[in-house]
């Protein structure tokens, strides 16, 4: 009986001791940020306009917001040389005013503003290329003009978008 039980807390304490091991080998997890071990720099590249109709402070505002998420929730050490474990890159495809999505009184009540951000993600370590696009929608009273809508809308189309790119990169999503 004295044995079996010095053979299961042995049994378990080393179990123990190679899983914390192992999960230290391979990844590690800060702020939600799943990152592989052996990536160390990131380069983030400007978020260029290339949408029909340009907001002038999108651009620079998004890979603003993107620079900083990355640098304060993760340990990735930015760089300005192209070859980084992981080279970030993207441009905005897509800034789409034009969508009534709300009628009240045979009136337009709500507009919707599309935003859509394709992001080119290169893991140099692993020589992959991923691609992705991260697009949302937003919602405002057909009452505002565009400006207005943009005024109130920018903040969290930055919030939301940048968070987007952020979990598709680093959490799997």
């Amino acid at each position: 009986m004295i044995l079996t039980n010095k053979l299961k807390h042995s049994f378990l304490t080393i179990t123990a001791c190679l899983v914390v091991l192992l999960q230290g080998c391979f990844v590690y997890k800060f702020n939600d940020a799943v990152i592989p071990a052996n990536v160390k720099t990131v380069k983030i590249g400007f978020i260029d306009n290339r949408a029909r109709y340009v907001n002038p402070q999108l651009s620079p505002k998004l890979t603003d917001k993107l620079q900083a998420k990355i640098t304060s929730q993760t340990k990735l050490t930015r760089t300005n040389n192209d070859d980084a474990d992981y080279v970030i890159n993207g441009s905005i495809t897509n800034y789409d005013p034009s969508q009534t999505v709300g009628v009240s009184a045979q009136q337009a009540s709500t507009n919707r503003l599309t935003v859509t951000v394709h992001i080119i993600l290169r893991k140099t370590l692993d020589n992959k290329v991923e691609e992705f696009d991260v697009s949302r929608s937003f919602d405002f009273s057909a009452n505002l003009t565009l400006q207005q809508a943009e005024g109130q809308l920018l903040d969290e189309v930055i919030r939301n978008i940048t968070d987007e790119i952020f979990n598709r990169i680093f959490n799997n999503w």
